[in-house]
């Protein structure tokens, strides 16, 4: 009893009372590296390989060695293998496949294919960050399928980035697993990612983000704004399949601006700060924009943490339009509307992300929070899996104010799994627990309850996807 009373005594003391093992650091070198690493002429050079395929629209030829859809990602798969081999063969390259027919923009049965590369975690492997982009181009008319659609920023650039992040990041080795995505379709209807997160489901990968790059190369918006310093990342709020007595819970708890997307996006502008030069993040409380879709959308269908990365000044001349020129002005999206450097900085913040998550420890769990008509706050959570985490240190405590966008306060409070916060009303702040390494790697911070969990991803209810199906 004695020993339960003294234990229960030094969760209430400050950090200071406490014989705990050092503070973690705040930095890692690593990530320093890492946050200057991509490159611009190599991120060029890709762009202008995937211009010069013509059109990359989903319904395009899948036979030409030059031209259309098939050359396209056959090239994308074999830099994939040329990076895997310059690193001893540390990247599964394979095809994500399904038939799709029937649809609006798919009538026809057509095969949409995904060409992704896997680079297994250390001693987290089942433990999975995605960067993605999207393969496929259009002009004005989404089902033209054979006129020039060079699509250099919607989405040449993205899937350049891709490939970037792939050749920094395979330098390296990180407890958990990341997966590089060129997904096809997503013009015609999202279609790739719903096929990677059905194949994420269908083999039980434990998803902590999804990163969707979808556009990263224009700094000349269509309001005559120049910027090259900003980005945007869009997360939605609520889960989209929050159940009625998660969403009864939240009214009461709050949870509104803290799902593990909104967590997510936090954590990206924190890495902007932190290890990427001259970039700051603005976070858009969105799922996308207004009468838009992006290839995140299907993982936050199924409730996995998914955001979109981009540009913060879009130029819709250059957007889904024929290649012309009325009225003196210029339509299409043509190489000359990308800023290689400004994209090779939107890789590089991806690049210091999924290595920040990816070495990091899984997020916690379980996290409840007490502390009505009291002086204090009491957080307690599920301790980490030691086998996913060898090198955990211990935790972290963040608060805000509930009207701030970033966490503002933290306290480091080593290896346990509950913690009192002594005179942090409740009612006046968020609060969250994120996971920290001996390296100072963190994971997200985890609001309390079902509405900030990192798990929870629900399966659609349709037919298992192919694997390696793509004709080669």
């Amino acid at each position: 009893m004695r020993s339960k009373l003294m234990s229960a005594l030094l969760l209430c003391l400050p950090l200071s009372a406490l014989a705990a093992a050092p503070v973690p650091p705040a930095t890692q070198p690593e990530l320093e590296q890492i946050g200057t690493a991509p490159s611009a002429q190599r991120i060029e050079a890709d762009i202008r390989t995937l211009v010069g395929f013509g059109t990359r629209h989903t319904l395009s030829d899948t036979t030409s060695d030059t031209r259309g859809i098939g050359a396209a990602r056959r090239w994308i798969k074999a830099e994939f293998e040329r990076i895997s081999a310059q690193c001893g063969g540390c990247l599964e390259v394979r095809y994500v496949s399904e038939v799709v027919s029937g649809e609006k923009r798919v009538p026809d049965p057509v095969e949409i294919v995904n060409v992704i590369a896997i680079q297994r975690g250390s001693s987290d492997p089942g433990r999975y960050v995605i960067m993605s982009g999207d393969i496929d181009s259009r002009v004005s008319d989404v089902m033209d399928a054979t006129s020039d659609a060079p699509g250099a920023n919607d989405n040449a650039s993205g899937v350049a980035g891709i490939l970037e992040a792939a050749r920094v990041l395979s330098k390296h080795r990180f407890a958990g697993s990341i997966v590089y995505a060129a997904l096809a379709g997503e013009e015609q209807g999202l279609f790739g990612g719903k096929i990677l997160a059905r194949h994420a489901i269908d083999n039980g990968w434990r998803i902590e983000a999804v990163l969707n790059n979808d556009m990263i190369g224009n700094i000349a918006g269509i309001n005559g704004i120049i910027d090259n310093t900003t980005a945007r990342v869009f997360a939605e709020g609520t889960r989209f399949n929050e159940t009625p007595e998660q969403a009864t819970a939240r009214r009461f708890t709050g949870g509104e601006v803290d799902s593990p997307s909104r967590n997510l996006a936090r954590y990206i502008d924190r890495m902007a700060d932190l290890y990427v030069p001259n970039l700051d993040v603005m976070m858009v409380y969105r799922l996308d924009r207004f009468g838009r879709g992006g290839h995140h959308r299907p993982f936050n269908d199924i409730g996995a943490p998914a955001v979109r990365v981009m540009e913060t000044n879009e130029h819709y001349h250059r957007q889904h339009q024929d290649l012309r020129t009325e009225d003196g002005v210029v339509y299409g999206d043509t190489i000359d509307g990308v800023d290689f450097a400004y994209a090779a900085k939107l890789t590089a913040l991806n690049a210091v992300t999924l290595a920040g998550l990816a070495g990091a420890p899984p997020p916690p769990a379980d996290i409840e929070i007490e502390g009505a008509v009291t002086a204090d706050t009491t957080l307690r959570w599920s301790p980490v899996p030691a086998a996913q985490a060898p090198d955990l240190a211990g935790y972290k405590v963040y608060w805000r104010l509930t009207t701030e966008p970033q966490w503002s306060h933290s306290r480091y409070v080593g290896n346990v799994s509950q913690y009192t916060l002594s005179n942090v009303v409740i009612d006046n702040y968020f609060f969250g627990v994120a996971a920290v390494s001996t390296d100072g790697a963190e994971s997200p911070v985890v609001f309390p309850g079902a509405a900030g969990s990192f798990g929870g991803y629900q399966a659609a209810a349709r037919e298992p996807i192919k694997e390696n199906q793509a004709t080669p």
